[in-house]
């Protein structure tokens, strides 16, 4: 098994992540929480990776902290939870925000996540708040990379945005208005992400 690569960001199209170990380039997955602290292209980052092994193919998902990579493998041994909508959840709320949800069995922050519908909410929520009792005492998320003074920003962070939230699933026109709503001149495709998936209910 993968448990962490090293490596340089060639590419970073969220959900996808491209990176460079040594001249070999692993095909990441990550949630959006992860994409946040991803530094610029070309800079050197350090991911924990959960390797999932199928009849018809081998992913690997990516993730910012060990503790996030915890709560994704706590996620996917739930009943009807696969990765896809175990990143969904983890891009749409971050570690201590989901925590917090099932600690206060807070159905509606989980049903605004794409693929939650109400009953799903409920039983996720019965069936996570045994296994996060220990959560609190658990260290909280270490960044990936010291600032840079140069960010690299996408040429067209609004399109970039809307093709994020289709890859996590929300549908072409939900994605769209949301991205419009939360719009302006100099921000990133990832800072439109972040308000764009704040501001859907």
């Amino acid at each position: 098994m993968i448990g962490r690569l090293s490596g340089i960001l060639l590419e970073k199209q969220p959900p996808h992540i491209l990176l460079d170990v040594q001249g070999v380039g692993y095909e990441l997955d990550a949630p959006m929480s992860t994409f946040y602290q991803l530094p610029s292209l070309g800079e050197k980052v350090t991911l924990h990776t959960h390797m999932v092994v199928r009849e018809d193919a081998q992913l690997l998902y990516a993730f910012a902290d060990k503790r996030s990579r915890e709560l994704f493998r706590e996620l996917i041994r739930l009943n009807g939870v696969g990765p896809k909508l175990a990143l969904a959840l983890m891009s749409g709320m971050d570690v201590d925000e989901l925590v917090m949800a099932v600690q206060h069995q807070d159905v509606s922050a989980l049903v605004k996540i794409p693929g939650v519908g109400k009953k799903t909410a409920e039983r996720l929520l019965i069936e996570l708040r045994d296994r996060f009792k220990a959560w609190d005492a658990l260290p909280g998320a270490v960044s990936l990379a010291a600032p840079s003074g140069v960010t690299s920003a996408p040429i067209k962070p609004s399109v970039d945005a809307v093709s994020a939230l289709i890859a996590l699933g929300y549908k072409p026109q939900e994605a769209s208005k949301a991205v419009a709503a939360v719009e302006e001149d100099g921000l990133s495709s990832e800072e439109l992400i972040r308000r764009a998936l704040k501001g859907m209910v």
